[in-house]
């Protein structure tokens, strides 16, 4: 079953990457893409901290769908946050 949109979380400097969450139902996921994920995206590189929030909206609906194909494939433990790293962007997209 596909995740649908949830909320805009923000930047995580710390884990260089962006938070944001999907709906399963009623249940909140927790997500994050790396900052490498995005910029492999935006076929960038080296995005500032500050302008990656737009850089998310702009590619938002490609990036909820990785995390949701994510969720779908495999085994999601109540509590576990999505990750997406490159390995995640299909290659089409590089």
């Amino acid at each position: 079953m596909p995740l649908t949109r949830g909320r805009i979380g923000g930047y995580d400097s710390e884990r260089l990457a962006f938070g944001f969450t999907m709906m399963n139902g009623d249940q909140e996921i927790e997500c994050q893409i790396s900052d490498a994920a995005m910029d492999e995206l935006a076929g960038t590189r080296g995005t500032p901290s500050m302008a990656r929030q737009a850089q998310f909206i702009a590619l938002r609906d490609t990036i909820e769908r990785i995390a949701s194909d994510i969720f779908d494939s495999s085994p999601i433990v109540k509590g576990t946050t999505i990750r997406i790293f490159t390995k995640h962007i299909p290659k089409q997209q590089s």
